[in-house]
């Protein structure tokens, strides 16, 4: 087996049409689809390669939120392709009242969030490989200042000179 990425994922949400509005909203996806009378929605990040990002099925009103700290998918990580990119995120994250935090992983800057059934999800900017230095063989948690990476990478996501 020679996996080379994630294609998409699939959410168990207690309302579809709630959950995909939020991610059409905060994410910018688009709605590919939208089946059962719209009891399972299919969602494409604008101009992504794939049919899909992200799928949505409805489960119903009265459904758990997830329990923290049990067995399962803990968040998933969505990548954006520039600094700025991260930097718009956290104003739509903001706007939308689903920010939860921020992180600099030394290999990548990441905000973290949940969607409207509590469901995390992280939102990073993967910093250039040949940047990675130190943090290359390590898992690090530090704090995020994201004002001083957007100086620190530019507009075109590499090191400013």
């Amino acid at each position: 087996m020679n996996v080379t990425n994630l294609n998409h994922a699939v959410l168990w949400v207690r309302d579809a049409s709630v959950s995909s509005d939020f991610y059409r909203r905060v994410f910018g996806f688009e709605e590919v689809g939208s089946e059962r009378g719209g009891q399972m929605v299919f969602m494409r990040a604008a101009d992504g390669p794939n049919h899909h990002d992200l799928g949505l099925f409805s489960v119903g009103a009265d459904a758990p939120r997830p329990a923290r700290g049990s067995v399962g998918l803990y968040h998933l990580a969505w990548e954006v392709t520039t600094i700025e990119g991260l930097a718009d995120a956290a104003r739509a994250l903001g706007d939308a009242g689903a920010m939860t935090g921020a992180s600099d992983h030394g290999v990548s800057k990441s905000l973290y969030g949940r969607d409207p059934d509590g469901i995390e999800f992280e939102i990073m900017w993967r910093v250039p490989r040949e940047a990675w230095g130190e943090y290359e063989t390590r898992g690090v948690v530090l704090p995020l200042d994201l004002e001083r990476e957007l100086e620190r990478w530019g507009a075109a996501g590499r090191p400013v000179s």
